[in-house]
Parts: structure tokens; sequence; C-alpha cells
């Protein structure tokens, strides 16, 4: 396709972008604490910043839900959403996301986007969008409600219609509607930009009841270093949990196209986009950024041929920012039902119910992320930290662990080990065996089948030779059989006794 081809696809990709993303970003800046208006900050300065570097052509960058609900979660507490500081500290926040995705992405590290298990991220991602949802039901209907947590103010709402503004819950009932039922009309259905000129109009007519978004500063802000630099101690944790936590969207997005498309994608590069883009998002008096799914399928939809379809997006939002005013009369409750029709999604908990039926240690993890996401909120990245090392010391709980089945053939006593045989689990192979002789006292002949063995270590090695050397000097007849090809060179090495060594 020509240049001139190439850049009029990526611009009607770009617009389809950008006229979900305006009203996107209000959305998931109110999710973060933050003004609305700064969401569109965001929305301009981190997919122009990202586009020389990533790696995915279909990848958009901007405000989404899950980074949203972590940096309101990081900054609970430390100034008032939506004030000066606060602002200030998003801002700080977006910087030390984006500088510890450089730093991974230089260093090549892009790898540990791999790290996290599936049980942890499932776990993690029912607990968000819960929370995410809870947060936003408020604004949707309409209503105000006690209590201190984000799920006491939803059960509050929910189970009080009588406080609820029902031309907030109409207007909300539309867009969660135009959303999820646009794309059956057509796949190009603008059904959120609709539902927010629906919005607008209604409160205009003074027909919408509730809260509105309020004067929007035209223009973008001077970008600036004047940043409270002194709670950077306090926000380096959520900021690295929100790096990595937040490029799993954006890695599962690159990697679901590419390998759809058959072309090569790089971790490492999309790294440095993302770090790229959140520093811009800082300078620019934004908040953490990350990969869209539900805005990069729709620019894929749309026709991008190329990287640059994201930098148009930023740049139509960033052309929009002078006449931003005119959203002044969106009501709020337009922005509550975008995010809660966003992650309704999500809320589907077959995933774990699968995972625990599947396997019990797996699905322990998984459920411990959610509860733990639930319970810490909101610095839910206590949460993911938790399921983290719950993974780490099931991990190590059956990397430690060896099997040791027993058989026993006439004469012959024969031993299966499986698992992973190191200088950890090597002293159980041995007891194992030693328990097994001493229950079969009169065998003539040990066969000890290896094929069951992930991996054996040179420890390993040492334990299997020592057997079959002791047992061999005791008159039985030992047979190693079933020998890993990977293992091969270290067991043959090793264990270089008179009997025949057998590979699987």
């Amino acid at each position: 396709m020509s240049v001139r081809g190439t850049l009029g696809s990526d611009l009607l990709a770009a617009t389809s972008v950008a006229l979900l993303l305006i009203p996107q970003s209000m959305a998931y800046a109110e999710l973060a604490g933050m003004p609305p208006w700064h969401g569109l900050y965001a929305a301009a300065a981190a997919p122009i910043a990202a586009a020389p570097f990533v790696s995915s052509k279909y990848l958009q960058t901007g405000p989404v839900a899950l980074t949203g609900l972590l940096t309101a979660g990081a900054l609970a507490g430390s100034a008032a959403a939506g004030s000066t500081a606060y602002i200030g500290l998003a801002a700080v926040l977006a910087l030390v996301v984006g500088a510890t995705r450089l730093v991974i992405g230089l260093l090549r590290w892009g790898g540990v986007a791999w790290l996290m298990s599936q049980p942890v991220l499932k776990g993690f991602t029912l607990g968000a969008a819960l929370l995410i949802v809870s947060s936003q039901l408020p604004s949707a209907l309409g209503a105000t409600a006690p209590g201190e947590t984000v799920l006491a103010r939803a059960t509050a709402v929910l189970t009080s219609p009588s406080t609820w503004t029902w031309g907030a819950v109409g207007l909300s009932a539309v867009t969660v509607a135009l959303m999820r039922g646009g794309p059956r009309v057509h796949r190009f259905f603008p059904g959120l930009p609709m539902a927010a000129a629906l919005g607008i109009g209604l409160s205009l007519a003074g027909v919408a009841a509730g809260p509105t978004v309020g004067d929007v500063p035209a223009g973008l802000p001077r970008p600036t270093l004047d940043l409270p630099w002194s709670s950077l101690p306090s926000l380096v944790l959520p900021g690295v949990v929100i790096a990595l936590v937040g490029f799993a969207e954006a890695a599962s997005i690159s990697r679901t196209f590419a390998t759809e498309d058959r072309e090569r994608w790089d971790p490492d590069r999309e790294f440095v986009s993302q770090g790229v883009a959140n520093l811009a998002a800082g300078l620019f008096a934004g908040f953490p950024v990350g990969g869209s799914f539900s805005r990069s399928s729709l620019g894929r939809l749309a026709g991008a041929k190329s990287r640059w379809s994201g930098a148009l997006t930023g740049l139509l939002v960033l052309a929009a920012l002078p006449v931003a005013g005119a959203l002044a009369p969106l009501p709020k409750a337009v922005l509550g039902a975008t995010v809660v029709g966003a992650v309704a999604k999500l809320l589907d908990p077959r995933p774990l119910l699968a995972m625990w039926s599947r396997s019990r240690p797996q699905g322990a993890i998984a459920v411990t992320t959610l509860a733990a996401t639930l319970a810490s909120a909101p610095r839910v990245e206590y949460g993911v930290l938790a399921g983290i090392v719950l993974a780490l010391v099931v991990h190590l709980w059956r990397e430690a662990t060896v099997e040791v089945p027993v058989d026993r053939d006439g004469d012959t006593l024969v031993l299966r080990p499986s698992g992973v045989l190191w200088f950890g689990t090597a002293a159980a192979l041995e007891q194992r065996v030693v328990e097994a002789l001493a229950a079969h006292p009169d065998v003539a002949r040990l066969v000890i089948d290896l094929r069951g063995l992930g991996r054996i270590d040179y420890s390993g090695a040492l334990v299997i030779d020592r057997i079959a050397t002791d047992q061999r000097g005791e008159g039985l007849h030992v047979d190693l059989c079933g020998v890993p090809a990977h293992a091969g060179r270290i067991v043959g090495r090793v264990c270089c006794g008179p009997d025949e060594l057998r590979s699987a």
C-alpha cells in the first residue's frame, strides 16, 4: 500500500478511536480520582510519545480502567482526590511507572512480562473489576452513600433505591446499552460518543439531573517537573506494581494481534513505548496509562496500518482540547456508566472456577489473590503482591516435592519418581528407596524409571548413582531406565555403573 493509502487508513482508524477515547479518558480520570479533563491530557500526550517506539502497530495507549484503579489506590489518603496536591502526586506516579518500564525495556528484561502467573492475573482481574464497578455505581445511579470502603458504599447505594436519581439511572442504562449493543448493529457504531452527545443534549435541555463535568480548561498544560518529589519514596512500590501489572494488558493485546497476523512482537520495545508514554503523561499533568484492548481492537477493525495510527489518535485529541469546553454539560452519570460498561465483561468467575476444578493449588492462588485484592482496597497492589508471594510458595513447595510410586512385579521392584530431582529433593528420593527396599527385602532386581522427572541436576544424579552403587553392593541388579533426553549427559557421566543405562 502507498504512503498516502497507509496514512488515509491510519487517519480513519485514529478518528474512530479518538471518538471513543475522549469520553473514555474522562471516565477513567474520574476513576483515578482526577478531574475529568486530565484524562484528555493523558489521552493526547501518551499515544503521541509512544508511537515512535511501539512494537505493535495496533496498540492504542492512553488511560485505561486498571491503571485508573491502581492510581486511585496508590494515592488514597495522600491528598484529597481532584486537588492540586493529588494531581501533582499522580504526575509523579506516572513518571515512576514510565521510568520503571523504560529501564526494563532498555535493559531487555521484557521477559518479566511472563513472570506473573495466570492464577494471580485472573484473581486480581476479577477483584479489580468488582472494585472498579463498585466505585462507579454511585455516579451511574446519581446517588451518594455513606461507607468507608468502595464495596461498603456500593452496597449502601444498591440497597437504597430511594437515593437514586432516576434521570441518571436512565441515562446510565442507555449509555451501557449503546456501548454493548452498538457493535451488534455495526462494528463501527459510535455507541459511547452517541451516549455522550445525548447526555450533553439532555443536560443543556435541563432534563438530565445530577452533577456534570463542569468547566473544562482549554488546551494542553505546559510540561513541568515542579512536582511533589518529597513523596517519591512512598510512590516507588505502587509505581513498580503498576508498571508490571498494567503492562500485562498491553502485552496480551500486542501478543494476540501479532500471533493472528504472524508478525514478530518485541516485549522490550513495548516496555520502552509504554515507559515513554507514561513519562509524557506525567509531564503534562496526567496519570499512569496503559494499552487499551477495546481501543486497539477498534483501531485494527477500522483499518490501522502502521504505528502512527496511535500518534494520529493523540493528535486528534490534542486538536479537540481547545473546544473541550463543550464537554462541560456532560453528566457524570455517563462517565460512571462508561466505566461500568467497559469493565462489566470482566465480572466473570468462570475462569476461576475452571482453574479450581483443574488444579486446587492454582485455584487457591487465584481465590486468595481475589480475596486479598478486595480486602486490601484501595491499596490493591498489596493484593497483587500477596498473590505473587503465594504463587512462589506453591511453586517452591512443588519443586521441593518428589513423588515416588512403587510397584512390584515378581522379584523386581520398580520406582517411578516424578517431579524435579535437584539438591532440595534428592534426599527424599533416597529415603523413599530405602523405605521401599525395607518393605520388600526379598526382591532381586531394582528398576528406577526416570522418565517422570522434569529436571535432574548434578546433586540429583549423584544420589541416583549412590543408590545404584549401594544396592549393587548389596547384591541387587539395578537398572536405570527412561532417562530424559535433557538429563542423559549428566546422568550418563555420573551414573557410570556396569548395568544398562537406557534413555526414555
